[in-house]
């Protein structure tokens, strides 16, 4: 195979890592937070997080790390602060509510997808240019 291939496959499997991966991670974080350390079948277990607060988060979230991926391997730093206004825009409702546990959830989970995915594209950077 020749090198842009290989490239290629390198960028893809690592973005995939960022997405697919985050939201498990973001998930054991949350089971940490709440002094939770036990996995079981469903994943962590959550005692302080209501799992209705911040509907649609697994979305948010995946699509969140793509974005964020992409952005960074494009050259875009900028593009981190547009995810992050959209993503804040988006949730401000629900956060101006003052739903408990809504904003701890939103700020633990953004910086846990924003940082993994940062560090998946730094990865994919450093395989594709040594």
């Amino acid at each position: 195979m020749n090198d842009t291939v290989v490239d290629s496959l390198i960028v893809a499997a690592l973005g995939l890592v960022a997405v697919g991966l985050g939201g498990p991670l973001t998930m054991l974080v949350f089971g940490w937070v709440d002094g939770s350390d036990s996995i079981d079948a469903d994943g962590p277990r959550t005692a302080g997080v209501d799992t209705q607060v911040l509907r649609g988060g697994a979305w948010i979230g995946a699509l969140e790390r793509a974005a964020v991926f992409a952005t960074i391997l494009a050259r875009f730093p900028e593009g981190l602060a547009l995810v992050l206004a959209v993503k804040g825009f988006g949730r401000y409702p629900e956060l101006r509510e003052n739903v408990t546990g809504a904003a701890e959830k939103f700020i633990i989970g953004t910086l846990v997808s924003v940082l993994f995915s940062c560090g998946c594209a730094g990865v994919a950077w450093w395989l594709v240019h040594r």
